[in-house]
């Protein structure tokens, strides 16, 4: 069996020479795995496990140590956690596994999101001590919705509160009757040192030392539990495949061979989740969890194929055409950037070149990649199904496809969740933007979670990520790695200003200055705009009756959202029609700064039906300004309203502490609209502001332990209360006085 050169982790090279004992995997002998669980469940630890098992590491590092395989960026070396996913492989059992180790914090859920998309099989590694946490169900939800087989890994067995019977129980009231044992330990804690395998039907005992396990028969006091979960997993591998199960019926057992092709088609199928148990600090467990990963599950190609953005299946062929997916960036230490890539179709060799066919340019792939961490081993082609990185490319970005002359496909099946969590960011030194504006693009494309916009509404850099703690992490690696400091702030509301009655205004400007003047009269009504609303007829205000004559309509769809739209109405050319788009100029200078604050207006019905002009002072600029403040004027006397962004907010919280969140929500002035129950934990639906979401997620954590989650998406603008109202139209006046 081919295997990985060792590695001391402190080495100064990360990019090694070609290795020729690397074999070159057909994709039948690959598997891609997503390492995955809560923050604190061990996944990095169970990496540097996997790792030693296969030889590929000498010694285990210690996140405690600061020297993991997983954990060598320095702001993960500084947190104490991952920040980041990992791009590892092991050479085991004649089969090539890429693993890639996802950060267990909520915050970083992109990496799991993206890791998912690329690979085949899920292993959520849940902490013994603590059971299932709303992280671990967010993980769970996350696979089930890409569709891929999930794996439980119990681990730190070997803890002060580790309960096996609980967090068992636990998982199937919330997983349902799914949940398989693989194993059990006979006994949790600090004396955890052996387990029944009920699969293989052995007893595996570990020294202090974990390591090479000693195998015997089960104990006889042991042996009724464990038939009895021994014909549970059979009977669950044999509901996978007819033959099997006429086998069960019949005789009540099934080989070693056939438990394990019903086991990986329930794993394809989502009808079983079978559950191992580690300790992967002791590395106890670990290599019998690697054999079942080298032998039962899927493939690359037992997985249905991904499909391409025009809709068809593209199958890890490794003779078809070839396409690369690449899914990371990273910008790594001694290195520079370095960009990941799955092979979709094909098989891919150095020096070749590829299109870019999502931004249209051209790349040549002068070095290939196997990825062990910081290590990247240079190899010469890898085939349809396997992962892999190069570097120095030219002008590729997350997510692009590359493809070979002749070959047109192109996938864009990530899907990230929306922002929870906002901040304005400015550089110290105000001569600095543009250099932050290079640096955030560029984290953009190591963490497409993290989403940049220049707001010109709000006159901020607005950087929005997955929590607070999300938003610092970048602040961190901004100010240390890129010596640039910078400031957060809360960023300033998109509120919008709207009318609620009609109301009618005439404003002439007129300016006198030597020669040419400029002079310009408008006479207008504006009211509400609703979609589908009747076109105007007649108003009246006190005794004055005005009767509307359309003669030309502009419906202007506004980039933040509703509408504006002018009635030309004028008669008897009391304004020549060359001055009707000044003045509809004019109309949206104060759509765009509305009136009350500022903010954008929306939704507004414009009728001009008269004004007067100038033979020789009337120009463009005189209609403009006058309709400018002939808007103006009555936009302030049509009851004018505030409007603010409201969002559709889910928060998951266990149930004893459901009490003080909805205490919290309601003090946000959010609006419940209803609660229930989801697989142990109460889901709390509500409409809540914008304004009052700024330091949620932070207020979350700080309630509930850190056991709680939310989402939030736009509903809808809403009318703020009177008394917010007034505080906003307060503080504009101030401002503007100041200025």
């Amino acid at each position: 069996m081919a295997t990985l050169p060792t590695y001391t982790y402190n080495a100064k090279s990360f990019l090694t020479p070609n290795s020729n004992n690397m074999k070159v995997y057909k994709t039948n002998e690959i598997k891609n795995i997503s390492l995955l669980g809560s923050k604190g469940s061990g996944k990095t630890t169970l990496a540097e496990a996997m790792l030693y098992e296969c030889g590929v590491i000498k010694r285990r590092g210690t996140v405690e140590a600061g020297n993991t395989v997983s954990d060598y960026f320095p702001v993960e070396k500084e947190y104490g956690s991952s920040v980041f996913s990992t791009v590892f492989y092991a050479e085991f059992l004649n089969k090539k596994l890429n693993v890639i180790d996802c950060p267990g914090a909520d915050d970083f859920v992109g990496n799991a999101i993206t890791a998912l998309n690329v690979t085949d099989t899920g292993v959520i590694v849940i902490n013994s001590q603590y059971g299932v946490e709303v992280g671990t169900q967010n993980i769970f939800r996350t696979i089930n919705s890409v569709g891929k087989p999930v794996i439980f890994a119990l681990n730190q067995l070997d803890g002060e509160k580790a309960d096996y019977d609980n967090v068992m129980e636990q998982m199937r009231e919330i997983f349902g009757p799914k949940v398989v044992a693989i194993q059990y330990p006979l006994s949790c804690g600090a004396g955890f040192n052996a387990m029944i395998d009920v699969l293989l039907m052995k007893k595996y005992s570990w020294g202090p030392e974990g390591g090479v396990p000693t195998i015997e028969e089960i104990p006889a006091e042991e042996m009724e539990r464990a038939n009895e979960l021994h014909k549970a997993l059979v009977e669950a591998a044999a509901e996978n495949d007819e033959s099997l199960m006429e086998k069960f019926f019949e005789t009540e057992h099934l080989t070693e061979d056939e438990m394990r092709e019903g086991i990986r088609k329930g794993l394809v199928s989502h009808s079983i989740y079978p559950v191992f148990c580690v300790s992967a600090a002791k590395d106890m467990g670990v290599r019998r969890m690697m054999e079942f990963l080298g032998n039962v599950v899927p493939f690359v190609e037992d997985m249905p194929a991904p499909v391409n953005t025009a809709g068809n299946e593209v199958k890890p062929d490794a003779n078809g055409p070839l396409s690369i997916f690449m899914f990371k960036t990273t910008v790594e230490p001694h290195i520079g950037e370095v960009s990941y890539f799955k092979v979709m179709s094909g098989t891919l060799k150095v020096g070749v070149d590829l299109d870019n066919v999502t931004r249209g340019s051209k790349e040549r792939i002068a070095q290939i990649y196997c990825v062990c961490g910081q290590i990247k081993t240079a190899v010469d082609e890898l085939q349809a199904g396997d992962i892999g990185a190069t570097v120095k490319l030219k002008d590729v970005r997350t997510g692009n496809t590359l493809d070979a002359k002749g070959c047109n496909y192109e996938f864009d099946f990530i899907k990230y969740p929306a922002p929870k969590y906002q901040r304005a960011v400015r550089p110290v030194t105000e001569s600095d933007a543009e250099k932050l504006s290079a640096i955030l693009t560029r984290m953009h494309e190591e963490d497409p979670t993290w989403v940049v916009e220049q707001s010109r509404e709000l006159k901020q850099t607005i950087l929005s990520g997955q929590g607070e703690f999300h938003l610092r992490t970048l602040k961190w690696r901004v100010e240390n790695n890129d010596k640039l400091p910078i400031l957060f702030e809360e960023p300033k509301i998109p509120y919008r200003e709207t009318i609620t009655k009609a109301s009618r205004a005439d404003y002439r400007h007129k300016k006198q200055s030597g020669g040419s003047g400029q002079f310009g009269e408008v006479h207008l009504i504006i009211e509400p705009y609703t979609d589908g609303m009747p076109a105007p007829d007649t108003y009246r205000f006190g005794n004055q009756e005005f009767k509307m004559n359309v003669r030309d309509t502009q419906e202007i769809p506004l980039q933040w959202g509703g509408k504006l739209v002018v009635h030309n109405c004028i008669v008897g050319g009391a304004i020549d029609a060359r001055f009707i788009p000044a003045i509809v100029k004019g109309l949206m200078d104060r759509m765009e700064q509305g009136p009350l604050t500022g903010s954008y207006a929306r939704d507004v019905r414009v009728c001009i039906y008269d004004g007067k002009m100038h033979p020789v002072d009337s120009n463009e600029i005189s209609f403009r300004l006058a309709g400018r403040n002939a808007f103006s004027e009555a936009f302030r006397n049509a009851n004018p309203k505030v409007l603010e962004p409201v969002y559709d907010v889910e928060v998951m919280v266990p149930g004893d502490v459901m009490g003080d969140v909805m205490s919290d929500l309601q003090g946000r002035r959010a609006i419940i609209m209803g609660m229930s129950s989801e697989n142990g934990f109460e889901k709390i639906s509500a409409k809540v502001p914008l304004k009052e979401m700024a330091s949620y997620s932070t207020a979350l954590s700080s309630i509930t332990g850190g056991r709680s989650s939310f989402t939030m998406k736009f509903a809808s603008y809403e009318l703020v209360p009177g008394d917010v109202q007034e505080k906003l139209l307060k503080e504009y006046a101030e401002k503007n006085t100041e200025e």
